[in-house]
């Protein structure tokens, strides 16, 4: 049982078993106590047995295969807490972070997720997309805390569990890399707040060397976001400029070829964006940062 019924974090996870343990001890001694659940996504390095072994009460939902990022979604309907937060195997939050998250979705019936300011590293320093987040030309709304936004890091995200199922949660076509901005525009044009507040503080320690093709993912997904939900006119120039940077760039080769193997879904999936979330998502367009 926790102390903070209405507080549950979600921690998706593939063969990280020694990094998760170390995410798992920070969770653990947060005085608001949250229910944690681990999404594992097929693991197969013993991580399923060492949290039953040394997190007893730590529940783990047990994947047949990998989901990706829908491993969080899949955490998201195994809770049944009102609100969600996302950690990833290699982040945590700070100490009363989440309590005051609870807060502000309390006296804000609309807010549908808090992107938090992120701390890197053992020398917490600001994650870089901290400061556009704060000066996101979107800025404040009357019925909203913080500062509106169309983007955040998923591992320094707390969600209203009710918008995140409304929303549809991440989307099944990106797999992994960058869906943050995807499901921003979901919310948004459900009629849901996403906002960037500062005194909401998430501990991110990733390692040295990032994840082998991370890159072409992001990009790939940066394109089919635009399929999926931007002007068709948007769509063609993002592919264009992909399409440009794949004469001489590997990752960018990869990404352009996964884009054109999953065009003929996301046109089956394709939903524009209302106008007033379009004009929005335009606003931030040269402030935009693929996470």
């Amino acid at each position: 049982m926790t102390d903070h019924p209405r507080l549950g974090v979600v921690i998706a996870t593939r063969d990280r078993r020694e990094r998760l343990a170390g995410t798992l001890r920070q969770l653990r001694r947060l005085p608001e106590r949250p229910e944690i659940l681990v999404a594992d996504n097929a693991s197969t390095d013993g991580t399923r047995a060492m949290i039953a072994r040394d997190f007893p009460g730590v529940g783990v939902l047990a994947l047949p295969v990998n989901h990706g990022a829908l491993a969080r979604n899949h955490g998201v309907r195994a809770l049944d807490t009102p609100y969600v937060a996302f950690s990833d195997d290699d982040s945590w939050w700070a100490p009363g972070a989440l309590g005051r998250a609870a807060e502000l979705f309390d006296a804000h019936p609309r807010l549908g997720l808090v992107a938090a300011r992120t701390l890197v590293g053992p020398g917490a320093d600001p994650d870089p997309l901290n400061d556009v987040l704060a000066g996101s030309p979107l800025g404040p709304a009357a019925d909203l805390p913080g500062t509106q936004v169309l983007g955040f890091l998923a591992c320094g995200a707390v969600v209203r569990r009710g918008a995140h199922l409304d929303a549809g949660g991440f989307h099944r076509l990106l797999f992994i890399g960058g869906g943050e901005t995807l499901l921003a525009y979901d919310l948004a044009a459900r009629g849901w707040g996403v906002t960037h507040c500062p005194d909401v503080v998430a501990h991110h320690h990733p390692a040295p060397t990032a994840r082998p093709g991370r890159p072409a993912l992001q990009r790939r997904n940066a394109v089919l976001t635009a399929w999926l939900r931007r002007p068709v006119p948007y769509a063609l120039a993002r592919t264009a400029a992909l399409a440009a940077e794949a004469r001489d760039d590997d990752q960018a080769r990869r990404a352009l070829r996964e884009v054109l193997a999953r065009l003929p879904a996301a046109l089956r999936e394709r939903r524009p964006l209302p106008p007033h979330v379009e004009r929005a998502a335009r606003l931030l367009e040269p402030e935009r940062t693929t996470v």
